[in-house]
């Protein structure tokens, strides 16, 4: 399952992520896969113990019973994985993104200006402490 390093690679040899992710972020316009790459960074370095795999076509962090869904758009990313209105604040302090049900849209501008602790702290709200 080890990967090696081609550019915009998520794998990077690491066992917890399944090759089908690799296929599907290869896939992905160059400047969503950046964003991609931020939050699948980020999930990685926090929750050793996560694995990624596709789900609903996508790729799905799990960690225990609980999952966060990242999928690639047009638009960007969207994350899934949690009950309205649990998302840590995250909405109210970024009134601009996108939402729906569950759903967070980010454009890679959206992103920009929110900080990797802010999407830090929507993750965990995925995925647990």
């Amino acid at each position: 399952m080890a990967r090696t390093g081609r550019p915009g690679s998520v794998g990077n040899g690491d066992e917890r992520v399944h090759p089908a992710v690799q296929d599907y972020v290869d896939g992905i316009d160059p400047p969503n896969r950046e964003l991609f790459g931020r939050i699948h960074r980020l999930i990685l370095d926090a929750y050793p113990e996560v694995t990624v795999v596709l789900s609903y076509k996508m790729p799905t962090y799990k960690a225990g019973r609980r999952r966060l869904h990242v999928g690639a758009w047009k638009h960007g990313v969207s994350l899934y994985g949690w009950a309205q209105g649990r998302e840590a604040g995250f909405t109210t302090r970024h009134p601009g993104l996108k939402t729906s049900k569950g759903t967070i849209q980010l454009r890679p501008g959206d992103a920009a200006g929110i900080s990797d602790d802010d999407l830090l702290e929507l993750i965990r709200a995925a995925l647990g402490n």
